[in-house]
């Protein structure tokens, strides 16, 4: 007879609810609110309005994923829902948008990180077998091997701890901005304009930005 091998229960559960809103906390915080002055003097000062319609549609839809979630105990993920909803071809069309949403978007991040990195220190290049290195594609490389550990968590709860450094660093860039226009003497005195229609485009793209967390929701 077949040795009996018994398995170890495999742990289902979710994570707790202050850490669940600490992490939702540090996803929608970040480069999108930073980016909301810039937004501003492309689109003005009714482009607020544009933020509020992205806040409200955003909870809505976010109320949406709930109900789908809680209609059935099966349903943990986004290829879940397409596949409730419209069956085999729902959940692999489903899954590959999603797939596809969370290899962009940290791509983009790391080119935004590279360009930032080398805006502040524009001297950096290097030269390895003949093959010459720019700047960017340094901090590229260089951000990337900082983020990769996090990638081989076996315990994904350790992440609220990952997003403790994100919202502290958010943090300290608002206070560095309050400290040079308060206290540095640079000031506040730009008045900005009431609306600008050939920034709306702009406006629309950084707004989403701002609410893009979407994605780690269901998780």
């Amino acid at each position: 007879m077949a040795e009996q091998v018994e398995l170890s229960p495999i742990n289902t559960g979710g994570t707790s609810f202050l850490r669940s809103c600490f992490n939702g906390i540090n996803a929608l915080t970040g480069i999108g609110l930073i980016t909301i002055p810039y937004t501003l003097s492309q689109a003005g000062w009714l482009g607020l309005c544009l933020l509020l319609a992205m806040a409200f549609t955003t909870c809505y839809t976010g109320l949406l994923l709930q109900r789908c979630l809680e209609s059935n105990p099966s349903i943990k993920t986004y290829p879940d829902i397409g596949y409730h909803a419209f069956g085999r071809k729902g959940r692999i069309i489903v899954s590959i948008f999603t797939y596809l949403e969370l290899y962009l978007v940290p791509t983009g991040i790391l080119i935004l990180e590279g360009d930032h990195l080398f805006k502040l220190f524009p001297n950096v290049s290097m030269e390895v077998a003949g093959i010459y290195i720019g700047g960017k594609e340094i901090f590229v490389i260089g951000s990337g091997l900082v983020i990769l550990p996090t990638m081989w968590l076996k315990d994904l709860r350790l992440l609220s701890f990952v997003s403790a450094g994100g919202i502290l660093s958010c943090v300290i860039v608002i206070t560095s901005i309050l400290w040079v226009g308060a206290v540095d003497g640079v000031g506040f005195s730009s008045k900005g304009k009431l609306f600008e229609l050939a920034g709306i485009p702009t406006a629309m793209s950084l707004y989403a930005f701002c609410y893009g967390a979407h994605p780690v929701f269901p998780t």
